[in-house]
């Protein structure tokens, strides 16, 4: 076969596979259409949604910086003057009462937002800051109930820490197991059983804390916890009265 006819059943080839999707075109003109359509508006839908969650975002971080402004702003000193222009609480507990409001309120504004959560967690220490016990309970359960795993732990971490506050160091224990089992970037393993070692000095219980400290020295002999640990069970000796 020569070039020149190679060359034209190339271009008759062409020629049918072109007409061939005119005419499917053609007939399925609806179908395109109604499918371009669509494409376009969950294109349209997905933009829209990203400038909308990006401003959200940038919202509940203003609101965040806020709230984390009044949580940090100095308690007034008794018998010391404040300076003009400096914003001060007479107490921990004033103090508390207004960061939990503004934490609150961009909690559930933003909710969906990665600040939104966190200002959830905070709302929950303020309300242990404040006196609040049962709402600071309810608070961190949600937190800790999240899909983010790291702030569920630091969440759990705050349960256990009131359930001791409160007399329920049964819940308090089950957390920390359950951290030890399940640890995350934010609460190691390490760090549960130190506090669930502190939990059983404080119940009395003097043998079950040597024996955790113990495992974590030769678990963790370089890291943190286990350095902890060791100076747990080797306490350095008193210095000497001067």
């Amino acid at each position: 076969m020569d070039q020149q006819t190679k060359a034209a059943l190339k271009r008759d080839q062409f020629i049918d596979t072109t007409q061939h999707g005119l005419d499917w075109a053609s007939e399925n003109r609806h179908s395109v259409i109604v499918g371009s359509i669509a494409l376009i508006a969950v294109l349209v839908v997905a933009i829209v949604g990203a400038i909308i969650y990006n401003s959200r975002s940038n919202q509940a971080n203003i609101a965040f910086g806020q709230a984390m402004q009044a949580y940090q702003t100095p308690l007034a000193q008794a018998g010391e003057p404040v300076p003009p222009g400096i914003k001060t609480f007479p107490s921990v507990t004033d103090r508390a009462k207004a960061a939990n409001a503004l934490f609150m309120a961009t909690a559930d504004k933003y909710s969906f937002t990665p600040k939104g959560k966190l200002a959830r967690y905070f709302g929950g220490l303020t309300y242990i800051e404040a006196g609040d016990n049962a709402a600071a309970e309810s608070t961190l359960k949600k937190v800790a109930d999240g899909w983010n795993h790291d702030l569920a732990a630091l969440a759990k971490l705050s349960l256990a820490d009131l359930y001791r506050q409160t007399g329920r160091d049964s819940l308090a224990i089950g957390i920390y197991n359950e951290l030890t089992a399940k640890p995350t970037s934010t609460v190691s393993a390490g760090l549960a059983q130190l506090q669930l070692a502190e939990l059983y000095e404080t119940e009395g219980k003097p043998e079950d804390a040597k024996k955790i400290y113990a495992q974590l020295k030769d678990k963790d002999a370089k890291g943190a916890a286990g350095t902890l640990a060791a100076q747990k069970l080797n306490p350095s000796p008193a210095a000497p009265p001067q």
